[in-house]
């Protein structure tokens, strides 16, 4: 019955969200305004930002140095900072990083924005919170666009994070990765493994068409 009702959604509701993200769209979180062009990720409409930002809002951000890795819209980053972190976001989409400029200083926001391919153009520095909410598709990229959701055939995404992200944290640090039920996690967990990483399960939930989960990444002792 769960698979049929998803059959059904899926085929009804992606055309109409297609032809809807097809344009520059306004969207509001909170005090937030947003302009999101269609080369990017929108917010509103997929559950894995909304799952991590709810995460994310119950932390305390004021005073912390906090990261987003693949920031798409920024919204996550905005909201951080107005609640009195010290924001970095990076992405590796150009119009990404054009709307994020113009977006924060449309809501006044003074975040350090990064055009970078994970931490290929970061300066070395600790980070308090790492939030990612990263590409899950065994596929090649081949356009900006597909970098939202396409992670390399095999997994080559995974493997630059996990290799990059001891530089870039400390003992205390807190890393939060948002992931869906298709991924490999078989991969992904081998990867982290590797390179010397632990993926803890802290929160999942699930709505018509997936199930997401937020993973804690933790430096293994």
């Amino acid at each position: 019955m769960r698979s049929a009702l998803k059959h059904i959604v899926a085929h009804t509701y992606k055309p109409l969200l297609v032809r809807y993200l097809s344009k520059t769209r306004v969207y509001h979180y909170e005090n937030i305004r947003l302009e999101i062009p269609p080369q990017v990720f929108h917010p509103g409409f997929f559950f894995s930002t909304r799952l991590l930002l709810n995460y994310i809002r119950e932390l305390p951000l004021k005073n912390k140095s906090f990261l987003e890795l693949g920031c798409g819209s920024g919204l996550i980053s905005l909201y951080a900072q107005k609640k009195g972190a010290m924001v970095t976001a990076t992405d590796i989409n150009p119009t990404a990083i054009e709307f994020l400029r113009k977006n924060s200083e449309w809501n006044g926001a003074a975040i350090t924005i990064i055009l970078s391919d994970l931490f290929r153009d970061i300066p070395v520095q600790l980070f308090d919170i790492v939030a990612i909410n990263p590409p899950y598709y065994k596929k090649k990229p081949v356009s900006a666009q597909d970098y939202a959701w396409c992670c390399g055939e095999n997994g080559e995404y995974f493997e630059a994070l996990f290799g990059g992200l001891g530089n870039y944290v400390h003992p205390g640090s807190e890393v939060y990765m948002v992931l869906f039920d298709g991924c490999d996690m078989e991969m992904i967990e081998n990867l982290a493994a590797q390179n010397g990483f632990n993926l803890n399960c802290v929160l999942t939930r699930k709505n018509l068409l997936e199930k997401n989960s937020i993973y804690k990444i933790e430096k293994i002792n």
